[in-house]
């Protein structure tokens, strides 16, 4: 079994309300929309593997480390990862082929900073995006997924609520954070 962390968008933003949520995760995936490659860092150090896809707002040095697609297996489930690819029933043409192509049991996306989780009944698949973990966006509520894979299977799959979006608790520390200034 493989405890998972999923997150997305968080703009260049991170804090101590998502690192404490990574906390004991086998593996940390983001959906894109990374922002700095520097506001992750903390995050890569959390688990032993984290996977990335590249978002629409990321530089090409982020676009160099991370890929627009993952397609990888965990624990018997086949997952495809990407930032922008719709919704079921609403897929990009892109992501309509590289469904049919992989056959994914899982399919991850981002972008629209909207948690959903459903089942894509005529792909055989269910699809998940996290919400937004970070700042920047019109979301109101900052969220993230946390499941459990085994035998082929998603469990445990729970919900987390960060916090409003625009609130950030300590201002001094998220500058410092983003490179604005030293402390």
């Amino acid at each position: 079994m493989k405890s998972i962390a999923l997150i997305s968008d968080n703009h260049s933003y991170v804090g101590e309300d998502i690192l404490k949520n990574l906390e004991g995760k086998d593996e940390i995936w983001h959906a894109g929309d990374i922002g700095s490659l520097e506001s992750i860092a903390p995050i890569i150090e959390k688990a032993p593997v984290f996977r990335a896809v590249y978002g629409n707002i990321d530089t090409a040095e982020t676009r160099e480390a991370h890929p627009l697609n993952q397609i990888f297996e965990v624990e018997g489930l086949k997952v495809l990862m990407t930032h922008i690819g719709g919704y079921p029933g609403r897929y990009k043409p892109r992501v309509k082929e590289l469904i049919a192509e992989h056959k994914p049991n899982l399919y991850i996306c981002g972008h629209s900073h909207i948690l959903k989780v459903s089942r894509d009944k005529s792909n055989n698949l269910i699809h998940m995006n996290p919400g937004a973990y970070g700042h920047h966006g019109f979301h109101k509520m900052r969220t993230m997924l946390t499941f459990n894979i085994s035998e082929g299977k998603i469990k445990d799959l729970n919900v987390i609520e960060l916090g409003m979006r625009g609130i950030v608790k300590d201002v001094d520390d998220y500058l410092f954070k983003l490179n604005k200034y030293e402390k």
